[in-house]
């Protein structure tokens, strides 16, 4: 069971991530009834684009928050990712032998790479691994990396009630680790970082 705070932060956080395009395509159709044609084209290119960010963010949250261990309906995890990071400034490297993991492996996968994006707020590449303990992701990029909020949320340090929307999706990869009896442990050093599977929860 997960404590409805978690649940609650998930939520914000969800939120927090649709509200750009959302606001974007509310916007774009006030502008449509311009009577300047290209203004009016301008708007609708603006509400496509929005359209296709919120559709491929709320994929890939409910793959990785909503998922079961039932089978996956939808396009494949690895083109949730590449579809998620398309457009910005992080590379996504998503392996085949990441792929060929089991549903429950590729959705802490998935839930790795918002852990990694969180760390590289200025861009940069995410690679996943399979790894002889399940599965390892490292960032490269300019910055400090995971705040230090994440990296207790994501080692299960911090406790529930410290738990923030910007630090909730590592501490919800914690949990997902833990289910596939792992832990995560954290690594890091100027302009790189690791998140490791390691052998017992």
């Amino acid at each position: 069971m997960i404590d409805m705070r978690v649940c609650e932060l998930l939520a914000a956080r969800l939120c927090h991530d649709m509200a750009g395009p959302v606001a974007a395509i509310a916007n774009g159709a006030e502008l449509l009834g311009d009577d300047d044609p290209d203004f009016a084209l301008e708007a609708a290119t603006l509400i496509g684009d929005s359209a296709r960010t919120a559709a491929k963010r709320l994929q890939l949250f409910r793959y990785v928050f909503g998922f079961s261990r039932g089978a996956h309906a939808g396009p494949p995890p690895h083109a949730l990712a590449s579809e998620y990071f398309a457009g910005s400034a992080i590379e996504c490297d998503y392996p085949d032998a990441v792929r060929e993991l089991e549903p429950e492996w590729q959705r802490l996968a998935c839930g790795l790479l918002f852990v990694g994006a969180d760390g590289l707020p200025r861009g940069g590449r995410l690679t996943l691994a399979a790894a002889p303990d399940g599965l390892m992701l490292t960032g490269a990029g300019a910055g400090d990396g995971l705040p230090a909020e994440s990296r207790d949320a994501l080692t299960r340090i911090a406790p529930v009630a410290e738990l923030t929307a910007r630090s909730v999706c590592a501490y919800f990869a914690g949990l997902l680790a833990e289910g596939l009896g792992r832990r995560l442990v954290l690594t890091a050093e100027p302009g790189r970082f690791h998140v490791k599977c390691e052998a017992g929860a």
